[in-house]
């Protein structure tokens, strides 16, 4: 199996299965990586970044050029880590994040408001794309007039983990150029906006420079906007497709907290990240060498029965308890992932609120990633 391909990536959950029970850490000579499957040893890989850092790369494609630990706090590991985060974590905290939820909410209305029942409708570019940019741009300070581009650009950052083209490259440079020039503005003139936090942030009394400044900026957009839209859609088609579930839901709307953990779970919008060894060490009996990558399977350790049981394979909106690794887990855990619940929960809050069955109208078409779990079209009627 080439767990590089897209290809893989369409149905993988027979794959990970098969990786659970027979080889949970195998090396796959045509990639040139160890993949991890069983739920235990991802997380013990991700508590131990002296031994499995981030500093050589996050993604296998990392390993086709030099990766430069200014363009993303992902490739950080201690102490820098920890020092360059507190910069923006006060921007995450739950007061403040608990405070954007009047503002979630009435975008959510906006666009459900939208949507008419009995009508199909394509719910990715509908809402599911729309919610997570505007609350995300919102927070950084990017004017209404460039969102569209926004998008443009942060899918292309999202094309350029699986496919590295020149288009995607391309693209990811035009937004290093925007963000370069708002940067500027706002070390000028500064708002109340992440990018004026950002613009003037120091770490240690140092100021950082400009490549770590628009890594920053970069890594926010994308992280705050391709997970919680892909959380949405996946979300909407696991109900589609588990009807005694959604009338769960629809019967008892305090549930929904626990379902936007169990479609995280299910889902598992981000599905893998790669870490480098930094000595030998072993693992199940494997013996994994300095300098190999280790690629870490969150779908596949999300539906390990060694932890959530024989059920481990079922949509369970009531599921508890649920510990999945879907916002990954240790140093590198979601900044955002209070955020992505948010506005998951308030949007299902909003939608059950005005329907109570989701049908899909069409066959939905996945995104054509090795890195995310998303859709690009999913159209469904709600009634």
């Amino acid at each position: 199996m080439n767990v590089l391909a897209p290809e893989f990536w369409v149905d993988p959950y027979p794959a990970f299965a098969e990786l659970r029970d027979d080889a949970p850490v195998k090396w796959h000579e045509e990639c040139a990586l160890w993949t991890i499957a069983r739920h235990d040893d991802l997380m013990r890989i991700s508590r131990d970044p002296a031994t499995f850092c981030s500093g050589r790369g996050v993604l296998p494609s990392d390993r086709q050029r030099e990766v430069d630990p200014a363009a993303s706090i992902l490739f950080l590991d201690p102490p820098d880590h920890h020092r360059h985060r507190k910069l923006v974590s006060p921007a995450f905290t739950p007061r403040r994040i608990s405070a954007l939820e009047d503002r979630v909410r009435r975008l959510a209305k906006e666009l459900l408001d939208e949507v008419d029942a009995g009508e199909a409708v394509d719910f990715a570019p509908a809402v599911a794309e729309p919610l997570p940019m505007l609350v995300i741009a919102d927070m950084l300070g990017v004017p209404a007039s460039d969102r569209d581009q926004f998008k443009l650009w942060s899918d292309a950052m999202i094309d350029a983990a699986t496919e590295p083209t020149e288009e995607a490259y391309a693209l990811a440079f035009e937004l290093w150029q925007y963000f370069e020039k708002i940067i500027e503005e706002r070390r000028v003139d500064p708002a109340d906006d992440l990018i004026s936090v950002i613009a003037h942030a120091e770490v240690d009394d140092v100021p950082l420079n400009n490549a770590e400044l628009n890594g920053f900026c970069m890594t926010l957009l994308v992280a705050g906007n391709e997970t919680t839209r892909n959380l949405i859609t996946g979300g909407i088609e696991a109900l589609a497709n588990h009807r005694d579930q959604l009338q769960r839901l629809v019967s008892d709307r305090t549930l929904i907290p626990s379902a936007v953990e169990e479609m995280l779970r299910w889902v598992t919008p981000v599905m893998n990240f790669a870490r480098t060894a930094t000595k030998d060490v072993e693992l199940r009996g494997e013996r994994i060498a300095e300098g190999q990558m280790v690629f870490m399977l969150y779908g596949a350790a999300n539906r390990d029965p060694e932890v959530f049981g024989p059920s481990a394979d079922s949509f369970d909106v009531g599921r508890d308890p649920n510990p999945h690794v879907a916002f990954g887990f240790g140093e590198h855990y979601c900044m955002g992932a209070s955020l992505a619940r948010l506005e998951a929960r308030v949007l299902f809050d909003e939608l059950l609120q005005r329907y109570s069955t989701v049908e899909l109208a069409g066959e939905p078409e996945r995104l054509r990633s090795s890195l995310m779990r998303g859709l690009v079209h999913l159209p469904v009627t709600l009634n």
